[in-house]
């Protein structure tokens, strides 16, 4: 349940300008997360979220980036914690995840800004990777399973 959780914070930070812990307690219920700020609490302390300046002059919620590689370790975990498989249809990779948790993969995925990927579209459990090449596809899929594997 703290994987779809954080999942779900990981989701909705990334969706809305959440700029407390109120407010993302109450998106969180919105998604059938029985949650209090006591836990919304906790789960920023262990997801490491940092505030951020926002376009309205106010701060927001945001993951901490990792800036010596450049990938987030929790976008990582995420992504190790979401994957299930991934099968390769020319230049698109598909990949299967935990139920629930294919927009918080699909947006690790595109945190690692991998000049291979051009984009993701997620739904429930399926994630759609356009990849540049047949050849580029090998290699993200190479990538990723280094990563969870």
């Amino acid at each position: 349940m703290k994987v779809n959780r954080h999942a779900k914070i990981i989701e909705l930070i990334n969706k809305y300008h959440i700029e407390t812990q109120e407010e993302l307690a109450d998106y969180l219920n919105q998604e059938g997360f029985k949650v209090t700020q006591a836990t919304v609490s906790r789960d920023i302390r262990d997801l490491k979220l940092t505030k951020v300046p926002a376009e309205n002059g106010k701060q927001r919620y945001a993951l901490h980036q990792n800036s010596e590689s450049g990938m987030s370790e929790k976008y990582i975990r995420v992504l190790k914690d979401g994957y299930v498989s991934m099968a390769m249809a020319q230049n698109i990779l598909v990949i299967k995840t935990v139920s629930g948790m294919a927009m918080a993969v699909a947006a690790a995925v595109d945190a690692m800004k991998w000049s291979e990927v051009v984009g993701s579209i997620a739904g429930d459990d399926t994630i759609m990777c356009a990849i540049r090449s047949v050849d580029d596809t090998v290699k993200v899929m190479d990538k990723i399973r280094r990563i969870v594997l």
